[in-house]
């Protein structure tokens, strides 16, 4: 069974980093496009980075790229999301998200067929 369950939010002063995590069970994340999203409250899900299977590329949003990485370690199939100079209109529940399909940051999340739970990350002053 596909699960994918994330970890590492909570509350992070402005200016600050974080980094997230996403254990994958029921299936190899070396052979699926991965990534993040996040959603704040009254706003639409939007990709925030993306791991294309094809060939491993990765792609970010406008509003976090050069301060953002996603990565993956596949010996122990988890995906993770580190965020620096965190900012107040990053607050947001965060989701990982996968697929067999290849895609990029311009993939709208009906694209992808499983995801994690959701975790919260609150950045404050």
């Amino acid at each position: 069974q596909v699960q994918l369950t994330e970890s590492g939010g909570g509350s992070v002063q402005t200016g600050g980093s974080l980094r997230l995590s996403c254990a994958a069970s029921g299936f190899t994340v070396s052979t699926y496009s991965v990534a993040w999203f996040r959603q704040a409250p009254g706003k639409e899900r939007e990709g925030v980075a993306v791991i294309d299977v094809r060939d491993n590329s990765a792609t970010y949003a406008d509003s976090v790229r050069g301060r953002c990485l996603i990565s993956k370690d596949n010996a122990k199939n988890t995906l993770y999301l580190e965020i620096d100079n965190l900012k107040p209109e990053d607050t947001a529940l965060y989701y990982c998200a996968a697929d067999t399909k290849p895609l990029w940051i311009g993939s709208p999340p009906e694209r992808f067929n499983y995801w994690g739970q959701g975790v919260r990350v609150t950045v404050y002053s």
